[in-house]
């Protein structure tokens, strides 16, 4: 499996331009650098996904839906978790926010809401596949899906299409709020 992921971070690195060494974390794999670009290949020992079969799993009630989309301009409270927003975010119906979580070396604080997040959300649905998103050409997904990956859970799947991809089906996008917020019920506009 680990030569399986080498040959893909190699792949993702011949594509692009001179610098790459500083596009990836050489000790992790993971992108850190340029997030916004065409990912040629989905995360090791992670399956792609595209929206019709999103739309199918969320239509059945079997996915737990994660967003790792950044928070333009947001500021996070280091003391409490909450988020300060510039602007409002959107989302798939059902989708968990987790700002920042998808970059190669996020803050740890960001890691450890991320991990105990997704962890709450998996004893609340056991069995419910993770599609893990961002927006279409985004890393963030990538590097957040193979992270749970690596982290041991079972049924990771990546939506590289995000949440773009889901309003091209014409299904719509709804207001979300940031994990953190979520759970205290706050909003901040």
């Amino acid at each position: 499996m680990r030569a399986v992921g080498i040959a893909i971070i190699g792949l993702a690195l011949a594509t692009l331009a001179p610098g790459v060494d500083e596009v990836f974390d050489p000790a992790t794999g993971y992108r850190i650098a340029q997030y916004r670009g065409v990912v040629p290949a989905a995360p090791p020992g992670v399956p792609r996904v595209d929206a019709r079969a999103v739309a199918d799993l969320v239509d059945r009630g079997d996915a737990i839906l994660i967003d790792v989309v950044p928070a333009e301009g947001g500021v996070r409270d280091p003391a409490t978790g909450d988020w300060r927003l510039a602007r409002s975010a959107v989302s798939i119906p059902g989708a968990t926010w987790f700002p920042e979580a998808g970059r190669g070396q996020p803050d740890p604080a960001i890691a450890r809401g991320f991990a105990d997040g997704v962890a709450r959300l998996r004893r609340d649905h056991p069995s419910g596949a993770i599609v893990v998103f961002c927006l279409s050409d985004c890393w963030m997904g990538w590097n957040a899906a193979w992270r749970l990956s690596r982290a041991g859970y079972r049924r990771v799947l990546w939506f590289a299409d995000g949440a773009d991809g889901w309003r091209d089906i014409g299904r719509p996008l709804v207001p979300v709020i940031p994990y953190a917020a979520r759970s205290k019920s706050k909003v901040y506009p």
